[in-house]
């Protein structure tokens, strides 16, 4: 199962813009595929990134989680993608604060 970063205080999930396999930029979550790299690479990813490993949680997704969640996305950096106690997903506009399910 997929692994994200989950901030511990908010419950947003980590996205950013990424790089797909055909080599097309794009706006979604990060997600490593396994543990181990997970593990190896979380604090340097975000350390790269100017934000404090001590404040996010590596945790795991179905796939059609880290699908939905980039749905949710939009491919648009001004929305935020966040987790609840339930395992649901809600992005939000940070520029409008408007919420969607």
């Amino acid at each position: 199962m997929p692994l994200v970063l989950k901030h511990r205080t908010t419950a947003q999930l980590y996205s950013c813009k990424l790089i797909n396999r055909y080599d097309l930029e794009y706006y979604g979550l990060q997600y490593w595929e396994s543990p181990e790299l997970a593990e190896q690479e979380r604090d340097s990813f975000l350390q790269g990134r100017g934000e404090q490993p001590a404040q996010w949680e590596l945790v795991e997704l179905e796939e059609r989680q880290v699908k939905l969640g980039n749905v949710k996305l939009n491919n648009n950096p001004s929305r935020r993608l966040f987790l609840d106690g339930e395992g649901r997903l809600a992005a939000r506009d940070v520029s409008s604060g408007e919420e969607r399910e």
